[in-house]
């Protein structure tokens, strides 16, 4: 499994792909965050950063999908994928090596916004008039919420060989799972049951997390969609050599 992340860590840094993500995530929050739109930390007149975690979850559908286009699509389509199985080395494990790969990328995308919190925190009025333990906690969420995006986007890229479909694909389903639920839950066509379609979707762990209470409800939401997704990746790519 560390030879996999190794290569995936290795292969994301000698393109364009991990350096655009990163550049591309922190200049669309940075815009947001402190120029763009009323809502930004200049205009509202109180220090807080929920303008930050408000758009990262969409704009992670978008990078994160284009992180984990090629984890499995380019293997199949090139035929590596056979080569690697004959390898000492469980599909299991390449799984979680390309996972943990994507996802520590994802957390290299976060740790510079530390400097947002840094900067609002020394702005505040008093000094550090902001609500730290919300904060943090909108931090794990939003790890979480990147952790569960790439286990989707690699189900995605191991489903087809091309790029272009596993990334619609991972699109949709993170898009789906994000809001579809919290949207037909406000429809009442559930009756009794919309609460329970309601939590089926990340909008609302994410924001139970934000408001800075780490709920062990919220951490198995997030640890068994992980699970679910990267099992029907596994079970895809056992099909593949019946």
């Amino acid at each position: 499994m560390y030879s996999i992340f190794k290569k995936e860590i290795r292969s994301f840094l000698s393109s364009l792909i991990a350096y655009v993500v990163i550049i591309v995530f922190l200049l669309i929050n940075g815009l947001f965050t402190w120029v763009f739109a009323d809502g930004n930390v200049l205009s509202q007149g109180h220090s807080n950063l929920d303008i930050l975690f408000f758009i990262a979850p969409w704009i992670f559908i978008f990078l994160i999908s284009a992180i984990t286009m090629r984890s499995f699509s380019e293997e199949i389509k090139q035929g590596t994928f056979e080569i690697l199985s004959t390898k000492p080395i469980t599909d299991f494990q390449i799984i979680m090596g390309k996972f943990l790969a994507s996802t520590v990328l994802v957390v290299f995308a976060i740790l510079p916004t530390l400097l947002y919190f840094y900067s609002v925190y020394q702005l505040g009025l008093p000094k550090g008039n902001i609500d730290v333990g919300a904060t943090w906690g909108s931090y794990i969420g939003l790890v979480l919420l990147g952790a569960s995006y790439c286990a989707i986007g690699i189900f995605a890229s191991s489903v087809t060989p091309n790029q272009i479909v596993a990334f619609i694909l991972s699109m949709f389903l993170c898009f789906f799972i994000y809001v579809g639920f919290q949207q037909l839950s406000s429809l009442s066509l559930f009756g009794s049951w919309d609460s329970m379609v309601q939590s089926l979707g990340i909008q609302l762990h994410y924001d139970s997390i934000s408001r800075g209470v780490v709920d062990t409800r919220d951490l198995m939401y997030f640890g068994s969609l992980v699970s679910i997704f990267l099992g029907l990746t596994y079970i895809v790519l056992g099909s593949r050599k019946w």
